[in-house]
């Protein structure tokens, strides 16, 4: 298998790939032209953007500056927007549910490093999905790390580290998020 293979189908791979790096570089490219392209111009997502990602529905809308790792790993439901600033390390697949919103800084990680030093240092890593739920808010810097599931019409307070499932309808804050009482 290739590392692409591998990485597609959940195993661990090697990060330092050539074909990886020419999948990162042409997310680059598609994230620059979205990040430098006139507002007006540009409109909800630029076109190198949107031809990246997996699925998007209609109506959904990036600010800039934007970042992601790969763009293809991303689906998005209708009416997903994503404020200024947020950052999708999208090393397997990150689902997000319609009328989804999330705040400026938002980051959302899906790449678990090695956690021996020798593997780390040869780029082993594996990609865990996050998925997110319909009319979910994402408050402002918050992070979301691999592997987690957000339910539908969940809050995830500002600042918050999400490190475990939230389940549908329930609000978490801190760092680790826990459930408001």
């Amino acid at each position: 298998m290739t590392e692409w293979e591998k990485m597609k189908s959940g195993q661990w791979y090697c990060c330092l790939d050539p074909e990886l790096e020419a999948l990162r570089a042409r997310a680059r490219r598609a994230v620059y032209s979205h990040n430098t392209c006139p507002p007006d111009a540009r409109g909800a997502m630029a076109s190198d953007l949107r031809d990246l990602f997996a699925e998007i529905g209609p109506d959904c809308y990036l600010e800039a500056p934007f970042h992601c790792a790969y763009g293809l790993n991303i689906h998005l439901g209708a009416r997903v927007y994503f404020n200024t600033g947020c950052v999708v390390l999208d090393t397997a697949p990150v689902r997000i549910g319609d009328d989804t919103m999330f705040g400026p800084h938002v980051q959302i990680y899906c790449a678990q490093h090695a956690k021996d030093p020798a593997e780390r240092a040869q780029g082993l890593e594996v990609g865990l999905p996050v998925t997110i739920g319909r009319n979910v808010w994402v408050g402002g810097a918050a992070i979301l790390m691999p592997g987690i599931t957000i339910g539908d019409n969940a809050i995830i307070g500002a600042g918050s580290v999400v490190t475990k499932d939230v389940t549908a309808g329930e609000t978490v804050v801190g760092n680790p998020a826990r459930p408001v009482t």
